[in-house]
């Protein structure tokens, strides 16, 4: 009997450190703190197999050639994406709050890109409580005002972590029914009329201009969110959309800081958008703290496997195997310079000279951080720390009772990846945080189908197609002499 406790305390772990990973939802195992789809530890499926003496022989229609498409068919297209952060200090949003300014461009992009830090305040009963979705809803809900301006707002009991577009998308693609692991799930009334956005035909016009937007996917954790909305008629091209969270707050574990990561395909290419909130603080030496973190987020961010379907490639199941990555967020780096230095060189407006102290670049210039990554031009002053509802910085104003903060560029937006061209790179100037909002303009190439691979992926032709197959891969195997004479 003793021997069986001793046993049972070995697998599982003492009552303690039991009931302290029940308290804190954390799981054992390399794959921790991973909120959604955690992969399993499955091998990918091989072109072909063989098992006590049983084998298939696959036809010419299911050969390799409709398995792989050759490169020198594909069809390129560029797209524009608009990526945005904004630290918004805790703050909920009120119905007043415009931030058509922040998401407007001369044009309406095709995707929109949008992250958040601190959503609601970082306090305990925010980071081990319950988690509180009433900001995201209304974040949400101004955004895809600001997006289509012509549509309703969305519904008040809309879930932020799902996926708007998940009804039409399990219809058409058989293999979106294990993609997402949701907490909620919209009704379909409710979908079409909030999120089908379609054209009015007395609106032609205005559908020009806005073609209208739905939202792809959301997730929270705890203040980070991160919600991905594209143009309406581009929602039937995405695919393999995939969600995964690391905390890296208190205890090394915890949500109020860390990553929220989305996953996706559209058309051929695959995607990753990670949003952060890295560890604050000004001290010598805290940027490597913050080091750590995105190389953490880096090792832990995992989607969960799919196994290969006909034409397309296995999705990514790590960040860096994406084709396109953007990487926004509260990333935290300061300044490395003493006080009067800094000031003297604010009271210039020389952003470059600044630059030259800026935490960030000094830690990849060293090698040491995000090798190979790219990030644009900077000609905007720091957008951090100011005081709330004011174009002041906290460092300016010795009487105020908030923490001397020196001012920094800790929002930013980094890629990585061919075919990502950045057009533009700004700050907005809300007073509504502490922190200045943060905006990228980029165009995407995208790697477009071949036409007759277009055309074996359609419905139309996929039934008429795959029964042929199946019954020659049939007639294949029961053709063949599985047990030949030895």
């Amino acid at each position: 009997m003793k021997t069986e406790s001793l046993r049972h305390t070995k697998q599982h772990g003492s009552w303690p450190n039991m009931n302290v990973r029940r308290w804190l939802n954390l799981k054992k195992g390399a794959d921790d703190f991973h909120s959604v789809n955690v992969a399993s530890d499955r091998s990918e499926r091989r072109k072909s197999c063989s098992d006590d003496g049983r084998y298939a022989v696959v036809p010419e229609e299911l050969s390799d050639e409709w398995l792989i498409d050759d490169d020198s068919k594909q069809e390129k297209s560029d797209l524009s994406m608009f990526v945005g952060t904004w630290n918004v200090g805790g703050n909920c949003p009120h119905k007043g709050l415009d931030v058509s300014d922040w998401l407007t461009t001369s044009s309406p992009a095709d995707i929109y890109v949008i992250g958040f830090q601190e959503i609601v305040p970082l306090n305990a009963g925010n980071v081990l409580g319950t988690e509180n979705k009433s900001p995201a809803v209304k974040w949400l809900s101004l955004i895809h005002q600001a997006l289509n301006t012509t549509t309703p707002e969305l519904p008040l009991n809309y879930s932020p972590t799902t996926p708007v577009d998940h009804h039409h998308q399990i219809k058409s693609r058989a293999s979106f029914s294990d993609l997402l692991s949701l907490e909620d799930e919209f009704g379909q009334q409710e979908y079409q009329q909030y999120f089908n956005n379609g054209s009015n035909p007395s609106t032609n016009s205005d559908a020009k201009q806005n073609p209208g937007f739905c939202l792809v996917a959301s997730k929270q954790m705890v203040g980070i969110f991160l919600c991905v909305f594209i143009r309406q008629d581009l929602r039937h091209h995405v695919s393999n959309l995939k969600i995964s969270c690391v905390g890296r707050g208190i205890m090394g574990y915890l949500g109020n800081k860390g990553s929220v990561s989305v996953s996706m395909t559209l058309h051929r290419t695959t995607f990753c958008f990670v949003c952060t909130h890295l560890a604050s603080g000004e001290k010598e030496g805290d940027e490597f703290r913050r080091n750590s973190d995105v190389m953490e987020i880096l090792k832990k961010t995992r989607f969960s496997r799919s196994f290969r379907t006909l034409g397309r490639p296995i999705p990514p199941q790590n960040i860096l195997g994406h084709e396109k990555i953007i990487w926004l967020g509260d990333l935290n780096y300061r300044l490395s310079s003493t006080s009067d230095d800094i000031h003297e060189l604010l009271q210039r407006n020389d952003w470059q000279a600044l630059l030259e102290k800026d935490q960030l670049r000094l830690e990849q210039k060293a090698g040491r951080i995000f090798e190979e990554w790219e990030e644009g031009k900077i000609y905007f002053a720091p957008t951090y720390k100011y005081i709330t509802n004011s174009h002041r910085y906290v460092a300016h104003t010795p009487t105020t009772k908030q923490k001397r903060r020196t001012p920094a560029w800790c929002d930013r937006i980094l890629w990585k990846g061919e075919g990502l061209k950045q057009k533009s790179y700004v700050r907005g100037e809300s007073k509504f945080s502490d922190h200045r909002p943060v905006s990228s303009i980029f165009s995407v190439q995208l790697t477009l189908p071949n036409k007759l691979r277009n055309l074996m992926d359609s419905d139309i032709v996929k039934p008429l197609v795959l029964p042929v197959c199946l019954n020659k891969t049939k007639s294949c195997i029961e053709s063949i002499n599985r047990f030949p004479n030895s």
